[in-house]
C-alpha cells in the first residue's frame, strides 16, 4: 500500500505543479523580484499532501480532476504563503526550507513578506475566477469561505499567534492540540472538504464526516512533524533538525514522550479511518493517506 500512495503523491504532485505554473504570474510582470520570489516559494518542492487530499476527496465522490485543479492550487498557494511568513526572522527565524534557503534568505525579508501577501491573495482569486463557469456560485462562495476560515482567525493565523506566544511555556495536551488544530489542521481539513465540495454527490453528512477525517489527519500530521524534528536528519526533513527544541517550543514528544507521541498519532490515524467507516472503496486513497501521514519519514 505504501508504494501505491507514493505513486499517487507523485502523480498529484506533477499535476498540481503543472496547474500552479498556470496560476502564478509571469516572471517579468512587474519588473521586480516579486514574481520570482512567488515562484520560488511555491515550486521549490514539497510532498503536496494538501493538494493530494483535495484530489483524493473529490475523486472519491466523482468530481473531475480538471475542476479539482483549482482548489488544489488554492490550498497549495495558501500553504506556500504560510511557510514564507512562518520562516521570517520575526516568526520562526528559519534559514532552510525543503533543503533550500528560505524565501527571505534568497530574496530579502521585504520581498518575502510581499511574496507571501501576493500568494495569499492569489489563492482566493484563482479559486473564484477559475471555477466561475464550472460550479454554482453558491458552492464557490462556500469554498472561498472554507479557505478563508481555515487561514485566518479561526485557523492558521490564530494557531501561529498561539505558537509564538507559547514559546518557553508548558502547555497541556489539550492546549497543544487546540493550537495545532488551527495552525496545521485547519488547512488540511479544508483540503478534504473543498475537494468534496467540487462534487454534485456530496451532502452535509458527508462533509461532516470528512471534516472529522481532516481534523484527525491534520493532528496526526503535526505529531509526526514533532517526532521527525527529534529523530530525523536535516538532510531528510529539509529543515534544521531540532529546531523546535532549540526554540523551546511545546511539542507532543515534550508532553507525551516519543513513544506516547507515536501512540497519539496512531490514535488520530484510527479516528480518521473510523470516520470513513461504511464508505466504499473509492475512499481507499484517503484511507492510505491517513496511514502515510503517520508513517512518513520526512
Amino acid at each position: 500500500m505504501s508504494g501505491e500512495i507514493q505513486s499517487s503523491l507523485a502523480k498529484y504532485r506533477t499535476r498540481v505543479d503543472s496547474a500552479l505554473t498556470r496560476f502564478l504570474p509571469a516572471l517579468d510582470r512587474t519588473g521586480t523580484s516579486l514574481e520570482a520570489a512567488m515562484h520560488y516559494a511555491t515550486l521549490n518542492g514539497g510532498k503536496r499532501v494538501r493538494p493530494t487530499l483535495v484530489y483524493s476527496s473529490g475523486k472519491a465522490l466523482g468530481a473531475s480532476l480538471d475542476i479539482l485543479d483549482s482548489p488544489a492550487c488554492a490550498i497549495e498557494l495558501m500553504h506556500a504563503y504560510s511557510l514564507v511568513h512562518d520562516d521570517l526572522p520575526s516568526m520562526d527565524d528559519d534559514d532552510l526550507r525543503r533543503g533550500k534557503p528560505t524565501c527571505h534568505i534568497k530574496f530579502g525579508e521585504a520581498a518575502a513578506i510581499l511574496a507571501g501577501d501576493a500568494l495569499q491573495a492569489l489563492a482566493f482569486t484563482s479559486l473564484a475566477m477559475s471555477l466561475r463557469n464550472q460550479l454554482p456560485a453558491e458552492r464557490i462562495i462556500d469554498m472561498i469561505n472554507e479557505l478563508g476560515t481555515a487561514s485566518g482567525i479561526e485557523g492558521m493565523a490564530a494557531g501561529q499567534a498561539i505558537d509564538l506566544e507559547a514559546v518557553g511555556q508548558q502547555l497541556t495536551l489539550q492546549q497543544l492540540e487546540q493550537m495545532h488544530q488551527r495552525k496545521t489542521g485547519a488547512l488540511i481539513s479544508a483540503s478534504v472538504v473543498m475537494g468534496a465540495m467540487c462534487s454534485e454527490k456530496t451532502d452535509q453528512s458527508i462533509i461532516d464526516r470528512l471534516r472529522i477525517y481532516g481534523n484527525a489527519v491534520g493532528l496526526s500530521f503535526q505529531i509526526a512533524d514533532d517526532i521527525l524534528d527529534i529523530v530525523a536528519d536535516t538532510t531528510v526533513i529539509g529543515k534544521p533538525q531540532g529546531a523546535d527544541i532549540a526554540m523551546n517550543k511545546p511539542t507532543f514528544p515534550s508532553i507525551l514522550g516519543l513513544d506516547g507521541a507515536r501512540k497519539h498519532a496512531e490514535d488520530q490515524r484510527d479516528r480518521a479511518l473510523d470516520s470513513l467507516s461504511g464508505f466504499n472503496s473509492n475512499f481507499d486513497e484517503l484511507r492510505s493517506l491517513a496511514t502515510f501521514v503517520v508513517s512518513r519519514s520526512n
